[in-house]
């Protein structure tokens, strides 16, 4: 690895640990929920999923899953229902509240991220888009 990319990862990881004290910090301040228990509600709001796939998306076994949706059905953010054509599956769906929540929490992160763009000039907001944008490309064409 050459020096200036030392140097990009370094920023990259800087910049995720600022990226991480966003999201904690909108949800905290809205919620006592844990950032995966939310990362689940965001998956969540594609629409309804069956347990073993919402694993999979969050990259967790089935039962820690199921431990998740647990407090979230408790605390009314998720409805579990059973379908009629296949008895032995459980669809997972966000309630009216899990919808509010998600939109609440990301109102507030995406105002927090606002007041971080607004500091920076034109040349640099343009710069740090199109920089963004190739890192998740390139990310989503390693990990997807």
């Amino acid at each position: 690895m050459q020096a200036n990319q030392h140097e990009a990862v370094d920023a990259l990881l800087d910049a995720s640990r600022a990226l991480v004290a966003v999201s904690a910090r909108s949800i905290a301040d809205s919620t006592s929920m844990t950032l995966p228990q939310f990362r689940m509600l965001v998956v969540l709001t594609d629409g309804p999923r069956r347990l073993v796939d919402l694993a999979a998306a969050l990259d967790v076994v089935p039962s820690t899953a199921a431990r998740m949706v647990d407090r979230l059905e408790e605390a009314g953010l998720v409805d579990r229902s059973i379908p009629p054509e296949n008895r032995r599956e459980t669809r997972l769906a966000l309630t009216p509240a899990g919808k509010r929540i998600v939109t609440k929490i990301s109102n507030r992160r995406r105002r927090d991220l606002t007041a971080v763009v607004e500091r920076l000039t034109e040349e640099q907001t343009a710069e740090l888009t199109r920089s963004m944008r190739l890192f998740a490309d390139i990310a989503a064409e390693l990990w997807s």
